[in-house]
């Protein structure tokens, strides 16, 4: 099969978008499908490290569009070009190929992009986390934990198959290697050690930073993980560097570092299912109006617990390790590991 993905990464919308896809490019790649990526050229886009898994991308220009340009998506300034022009500039790049499958994983286009597009291929699969606007697509995928059919009620087409909850997470094949071994080692810990802070790759808010500042127990070791598209990577190397903290810049190996950690601080973005699929409990903080909805549900859940007072909330925890295991078997229930190859099967 041949398959486009188009999905892109910046320091304003982070990357989970393109880091998602990348897990599903490579799984495609290994079934023997040809993959290649759409990427707009956003700064702190993620375009080299696509390249660097063996994928062929073709570049969009970042052209910011005029304001009375916008479209009405709640998401259309991550754009940068205009709908239309997006569209336009994709259906240049696909017209002369033979398209199997679209993917498209970016909160800034909507079903007016999708029915300009469906001419040049033959199925589009759209990879949501929102649910706020209509869709054009045969098969859409919605990973987080509480989604409901009802939410996508009228914004589907009639035939159009719906993946929703975590069952369908899409998940690198690494956190369901390791997640025996982590539920194991879990169930026989006994003191709260290691603390994992990951705000995603780019942090543009610094919250790393605010939250080293809160930690005082000395006694904890404390592993930093960020991306090489952080601005803030040198604020951090200097506050990090005489004290016991451990910094990661551009990690390819998160799986074993949560299996090396007691507890995770952090946002709720798509890392949350990473986390729970190695049982490891969260202490999260909300730092964007799309994650409210993930964090407030994996709190009803029992398995991470939003930051009201982070010195409290953490002491709480360091200190009761019924609570912590509790949370700790709550995350475990909520994803498997195994969505990956489920969606692909709707691949054919």
């Amino acid at each position: 099969m041949n398959i486009a993905i188009r999905a892109d990464s910046s320091i304003q919308m982070g990357i989970g978008h393109i880091m998602r896809c990348l897990t599903i490019a490579k799984f495609l790649k290994a079934k023997s499908s040809n993959v290649f990526f759409i990427c707009r050229k956003h700064k702190g886009n993620l375009i080299y490290k696509i390249k660097d898994a063996g994928f062929a991308v073709l570049e969009l220009e970042n052209n910011a569009p005029e304001k009375e340009l916008m479209s009405e998506i709640i998401y259309s300034s991550w754009l940068g070009s205009t709908i239309n022009q997006d569209a336009d500039e994709t259906i240049n790049l696909l017209k002369n190929l033979s398209i199997d499958w679209l993917i498209i994983d970016h909160y800034s286009l909507d079903e007016y992009w999708h029915k300009k597009l469906q001419k040049y291929c033959k199925k589009l699969l759209v990879i949501d986390d929102m649910a706020d606007k209509n869709f054009y697509c045969h098969v859409l995928v919605n990973q987080n934990l509480g989604i409901h059919k009802k939410a996508y009620e009228k914004k589907l087409p009639s035939n159009c198959k719906l993946l929703i909850g975590t069952r369908y997470t899409l998940l690198r094949n690494e956190f369901f290697n390791l997640r025996e071994e982590a539920l194991k080692k879990r169930n026989k810990t006994k003191e709260i050690k290691n603390i994992l802070i990951s705000f995603g790759g780019v942090d543009p808010q610094n919250i790393t930073l605010k939250v080293l500042k809160k930690i005082k127990n000395k006694n904890l070791n404390v592993t930093v993980v960020l991306g090489y598209e952080s601005p803030h990577i040198k604020s951090l190397e200097k506050y990090c560097i005489n004290r016991n903290i451990r910094m990661i810049i551009g990690i390819n190996n998160m799986a074993k570092e949560m299996l090396k950690a007691d507890i995770s601080i952090g946002a709720s973005g798509s890392t949350s299912w990473e986390r729970c699929c190695l049982g490891l409990p969260t202490l999260l903080y909300i730092i964007a109006d799309n994650q409210k909805e993930i964090a407030y549900n994996l709190e009803k859940f029992g398995a991470a617990k939003i930051i009201d007072n982070l010195e409290k909330d953490l002491g709480l925890l360091l200190n009761n390790i019924n609570l912590w295991k509790k949370m700790s078997d709550q995350a475990s229930k909520i994803c498997d590991g195994l969505g990956l190859s489920r969606v692909a099967t709707y691949l054919k």
